[in-house]
This record gives structure tokens, C-alpha cells and sequence, in this order.
């Protein structure tokens, strides 16, 4: 069968762009390896629209945050069920050092509708230690990752548009009216397979670096919160009395099997929020495709116009990727500009290093 789109992976970056392509009326083909443990299963799913110790506004955060509503719940419409959970954000500040940070930030425009309230001392909850207080955050929250991207794929596997099973890139042979994939034909492929990217030849000299981060999923001792809590990690709450803590950040060692240290580090960042003893009922670890500038990356080869990547996004593809899916699909479509600052373009400069090297090997 001929397709409009191969879209290759279906993590979050893959599954989004998949279903946004799918709504515009394209025939799409996703292509994906099942695997238990990728770095969107084992996510938290978080929305955080405050970022970083600097407490500044998530980049796009106005754009971002209300495409990632609708879409979201454009898909607990779709499928009967409760995926996104909207729930305040409390950012606790660990030094008198951050509270002024905070103190000389908030006087910024565009905080208007983000921050409920600043407590420059604790808010005296007796489960949460909180010294030098925080801030309360709206429009935050966290999607059902594993249990959306379950949703999207069943619904592939039931119309025959999902491939599970892994790309074999020696089976890819570009057209003149696009590309070949052993007996499948397609006008454009678009490449959204996270760190793995690494080793993809069309891709590679992208700067991108994986990532590992472990998450656990603990059972505190009679502590409940119909909030998030952040604190060099995040506490979220999930279901019944469970809360998932996470992540950590591991770019010398980006393997996906839980180590002893990263679930002390978890541990001891816990009981920095709570002292409530907790038992772990999971622990899983994935890899992120992080990004040198902390941007996207996504647009067309510089020299195969057949090939794209839509990729990049880190810790933060549930906040992002509605608007960008939107965006690139798009482009694609030759309806707008892709936006600068996630257009590979702006790497260009290595693609031709690259290919110098390789001519130079040759």
C-alpha cells in the first residue's frame, strides 16, 4: 500500500504526530519495536509550566500549555477515559537564596494566571518540609503516558497502521516520489525514535544526547496530597495512596536497567520533601533524548527532502508536543514556517562537517 507518512516510533513524539497527521485525512503507516521500558512508558507524564531553579516561564508555555489541553482531552473524549489530570504544582523552595530568586522573578510580566500564591514560610502541612515555604502553581498536572500511548496503539493495531516490529534501516531505499520500506511505499518518512537517533545514518550528527532517568513508584505511610510537590525531584501523586518520584538525570551511563544509586538518590531527594516512610512498589529507567540547547529538534533532511525528524524533547514532550505536532504537520504541508527554534536547520553546520569527515574517510 502506498502511504502519505511512515512515521518511525511511537513514543510520545510518534504517537502525537501520528494521530495529528491521521486527523488532517493522511494515510499513515507508524512503524515501532514493542518494548517495556522506553523513556515516555516510564515517565511521570508531567506539565510544569515553571522550569528550573531559576523559576523561569516554560519556554511557550502560553502556546503549549492550552494546545496540550485540548488535545488531551480530545483523547479522553475519544476513548471514555480520564488520561490528563490537572493538579497544582507546589515548588518548594530549598534556601532563602531561591525565595529571593523567586521574590525578584515574580515582578516579571506573564506570570498573570500561572502562581496562586508565593508563601515566604512554611504552609504547615505536617507531612511537608517546608522551611523557607514555595510557590503554588497553576496549570499544571501530568498525562497517563504508558496508558495513552496503549490507547493510540490498539487503535493502530485495529486498523492495520501500526507495524510492531523494529526498523531495519537496510530495507529503506529513498525514491524520486519518496521512499521504499521492503514492500511498503510512502511519499515522506518522518524519524521519531528518541535517543536512538544516535544511530540512524541520515540523523546522527544531530547533538543529541541521551539521557537516563530512573523513576519509583512508592506507597508513603499514610501521606496523601491532591497536589504535585517539586523539589530537585517531583512527587505525583497517581493513584489511590501510589506516588511516582522522579527523575534522575544520568548522561555517562544512558542504559535502561534501575540501579541501587539512582533509587538512593530518589530516596534521599524524597525525604527531603516528606519524612513519611514509604515502600517502593517499582522502579523503572529509560533514556531521553536531551538536546544541547535544550530545543526540539525537527524538519527535513538538508539533502533527502523524503526525510524528517520530529524529536528532541526530553523530560518535557507532554507539554510540548501537541503545539509542535501541529506546527511540523504544518510545515510539512507547506501551510507555515517550522518554527526556528526547533528546525534542524539550525544544525546544518554539522551535517556538512559531518559529511566532510566521512569524505575524508573515504
Amino acid at each position: 500500500m502506498n502511504y502519505d507518512f511512515i512515521v518511525v516510533g511511537h513514543g510520545l513524539a510518534g504517537a502525537v504526530l501520528s494521530y495529528t497527521l491521521r486527523k488532517r485525512g493522511y494515510q499513515v503507516l507508524v512503524i515501532d519495536e514493542p518494548r517495556k521500558d522506553t523513556a515516555s512508558k516510564v515517565a511521570a507524564g508531567l506539565v510544569n509550566p515553571v522550569a528550573g531553579k531559576r523559576f523561569a516561564k516554560a519556554w511557550l508555555a502560553d502556546a503549549f500549555i492550552p494546545a496540550a489541553d485540548a488535545f488531551y482531552t480530545e483523547l479522553e473524549q475519544r476513548y471514555g477515559q480520564q488520561l490528563y489530570f490537572r493538579k497544582p504544582i507546589y515548588k518548594i523552595f530549598s534556601s532563602v537564596g531561591e525565595q529571593n530568586t523567586w521574590m525578584a522573578k515574580s515582578a516579571d510580566e506573564g506570570w498573570q494566571g500561572y502562581i496562586s500564591a508565593t508563601h515566604t514560610q512554611s504552609i504547615n502541612q505536617p507531612d511537608v518540609q517546608d522551611p523557607f515555604g514555595g510557590i503554588m502553581i497553576n496549570k499544571g498536572g501530568y498525562l497517563k503516558v504508558e496508558e495513552t500511548l496503549r490507547l493510540l496503539e490498539n487503535e493502530l493495531l485495529e486498523q492495520g497502521m501500526l507495524l510492531p516490529e523494529r526498523f531495519e534501516m537496510e530495507h529503506l531505499y529513498l525514491t524520486e516520489t519518496g521512499v521504499q520500506y521492503k514492500n511498503i511505499t510512502a511519499k515522506k518518512l518522518v524519524f521519531c525514535e528518541g535517543y536512538q537517533v544516535v544511530r540512524n545514518p541520515y540523523f546522527k550528527w544531530l547533538p543529541l544526547q541521551p539521557t537516563k532517568g530512573e523513576v519509583l513508584d512508592v506507597e508513603p505511610d499514610n501521606f496523601k496530597s491532591d497536589c504535585i510537590y517539586n523539589k530537585a525531584v517531583y512527587v505525583v501523586p497517581v493513584e489511590g495512596s501510589r506516588f511516582k518520584i522522579g527523575a534522575t538525570y544520568d548522561w555517562r551511563q544512558p542504559n535502561e536497567e534501575p540501579s541501587e544509586a539512582g533509587k538512593d538518590e530518589l530516596s534521599e531527594r524524597f525525604s527531603q520533601i516528606t519524612q513519611k516512610s514509604f515502600k517502593v512498589i517499582n522502579h523503572r529507567a529509560g533514556i531521553r533524548p536531551a538536546v544541547r540547547d535544550r530545543h526540539p529538534l525537527a524538519g527535513t533532511h538538508p539533502e533527502y527532502s523524503q526525510l524528517s525528524v520530529f524529536n528532541g524533547m526530553g523530560s518535557k514532550g507532554v507539554l510540548m508536543a501537541p503545539y509542535l505536532a501541529d506546527n511540523f504537520a504544518d510545515a510539512l504541508a507547506g501551510k507555515t514556517e517550522l518554527l526556528p527554534e526547533i528546525h534542524i536547520s539550525r544544525y546544518f553546520s554539522l551535517y556538512y562537517d559531518y559529511i566532510k569527515h566521512q569524505n575524508h574517510q573515504t
